[in-house]
């Protein structure tokens, strides 16, 4: 699938990073990230497959999302790249790394491990399915009528940046639909071969005050990821690089530069 994706300091020279935006992100999630590392670096930013403004397909497989990376990156004749990814795009940065280890110079996920999740999301993706398109009349309404079941505030505000008018209406740019009855899929991780694994350098971030790298998922990811780092930000949850930006981007640079 060809992805819709930005540039941001295109002439500079080295390993351009890639970075992979979450489940009912966008590119957009990035940019301030984006901006400030290609002061110095080459930053590739996609939509992932059913989100902004790539293609929408009911295939949500994380080899699918892997496969639709890879080409992008044969289409830019990047041979190897830094990839970066939260959360789901974490997630397809681990599968990237695994199945083409030689495309991926080091590996950076934030707030996700390569395990099961159970429980999480479905209510909001049924939410955003439940919001009645036809009678918005702004983002603002939209957010008003979203209220009730999404009480937290900067939840909203990260949701409604997919919301967008058109001539015939507000419509979500993500395909909602295709991910909800995909979520089973993306809350999962992939299977595969006993001796897969990723040796090059790797760094975790999680966010001091999230629950999605627990302790006993430290076992898997040092069997697949044997080189694995990880490294807290204060006063971060699970959106670590919107929430921690600062920190987040100390964290990251060390991590680039040794």
């Amino acid at each position: 699938m060809k992805l819709y994706y930005r540039q941001f300091g295109e002439s500079r020279d080295g390993v351009p990073v890639l970075l992979l935006h979450g489940l009912l992100g966008s590119l957009v999630n990035w940019q301030r990230i984006a901006r400030k590392l290609a002061e110095t670096r080459r930053v590739i930013v996609p939509d992932l497959r059913n989100h902004g403004r790539s293609p929408h397909d009911p295939d949500v497989s994380y080899e699918a999302m892997a496969a639709d990376v890879l080409a992008l990156l044969d289409e830019l004749a990047v041979p190897r790249s830094v990839v970066i990814g939260h959360s789901m795009g974490g997630k397809t940065a681990m599968v990237l790394a695994l199945r083409h280890p030689s495309r991926v110079e080091r590996l950076g996920v934030v707030d996700i491990a390569p395990v099961t999740y159970s429980g999480r999301l479905a209510m909001l993706l049924d939410a955003l399915l439940a919001l009645p398109l036809e009678q918005v009349t702004s983002r603002a309404h939209a957010d008003a009528l979203l209220a009730p079941s999404v009480v937290d505030k900067a939840v909203r505000d990260h949701m409604l940046q997919n919301l967008r008018q058109g001539d015939d209406g507000w419509r979500w740019r993500n395909n909602l639909q295709a991910l909800r009855d995909g979520l089973d899929i993306i809350s999962a991780f992939p299977e595969l071969p006993e001796d897969a694994g990723y040796a090059g350098r790797t760094l975790f971030i999680r966010g001091a005050r999230s629950n999605y790298i627990e302790p006993e998922h430290l076992p898997r990811i040092r069997q697949w990821f044997p080189s694995a780092e990880m490294t807290v930000i204060p006063g971060a949850g699970h959106w670590v690089y919107a929430e921690q930006p600062q920190a987040f981007l100390s964290a990251l640079e060390g991590f680039l530069q040794s």
